[in-house]
């Protein structure tokens, strides 16, 4: 039996990438899923149609997290589907590469409210709009997926860092005003991973634009996948994690 049977998961851009393999991940382990996505129906289906093939409920959810409107109805539409919902994966997110890497000053301001509405007001949005119900299941989990940009603050990853900075300080503060509801909240802070914004990334830096040409001088010898954050995100989720919040939990092979 799976670790996460009989629990419903919230999962912000679960369409690709990270936010798709941790669907199938946490579905593996017999949780439904409800799965926000931001313009692909197509890719949001596929991954509803092979959570059902694991077993589990799924349903499909278009809204832009970086409109409150957008996930209040996203939220109210899944919990009428799904009843309770008790885990939130803040997932949902662009990268600095998506505007080419611009620094703090040269950044427009349409720039800077485009990041951050994607990865820090998302997800006070979604917090916002789920805890309260959350708060009534006995058990919650949330996870923000961050980025070690949040530990390194790099030159010409300043839209990026600030984001993810203020959304690791807003995980921080709810683990602590939600512990006596029993929701535990923690964050993953992958380094490079192989998705499509990680290879934009690398093509935007010196060196090779095949991912797959770093693998050699990586740690262990791969660069990491989708797969092996969903694995960290559902160990917290299950019973083993049971004991642990407002922790931060970098993923990076310890570079």
């Amino acid at each position: 039996m799976g670790k996460l049977v009989g629990r419903t998961a919230m999962i912000t851009g679960g369409s690709r990438g990270i936010g798709r393999a941790i669907a199938l991940r946490l579905a593996a382990e017999g949780a439904n899923v409800a799965i926000n996505y931001a313009s692909s129906q197509a890719a949001a289906e596929e991954v509803a149609n092979l959570v059902r093939e694991l077993g589990g409920k799924a349903a499909i959810y278009q809204a832009d997290v970086a409109d409150q409107g957008a996930c209040e109805q996203m939220c109210a539409a899944a919990i009428e589907t799904f009843g309770q919902i008790d885990i939130l994966v803040n997932n949902a997110g662009i990268g600095s590469s998506a505007v080419n890497r611009p620094t703090v000053v040269e950044a427009s301001i349409e720039q800077w409210q485009l990041l951050l509405g994607a990865n820090l007001w998302g997800p006070i949005y979604m917090s916002r709009a789920l805890i309260p119900h959350m708060r009534g299941a006995g058990r919650g989990d949330i996870i923000m997926i961050s980025s070690i940009a949040a530990q390194s603050m790099g030159a010409q990853m300043g839209l990026y860092s600030v984001g993810k900075a203020g959304m690791e300080a807003l995980a921080h503060t709810l683990a602590k005003e939600e512990k006596a509801h029993g929701i535990r909240v923690n964050i993953v802070a992958p380094g490079l991973v192989d998705t499509d914004m990680g290879r934009k990334l690398v093509s935007l830096l010196p060196g090779p634009d095949d991912m797959r040409q770093l693998d050699a001088n990586m740690p262990f010898g791969f660069v990491c996948t989708p797969e092996d954050i969903a694995a960290t995100v559902a160990h917290l989720c299950s019973d083993d994690g049971r004991y642990i919040t407002d922790q931060r939990i970098t993923i990076s092979g310890g570079a």
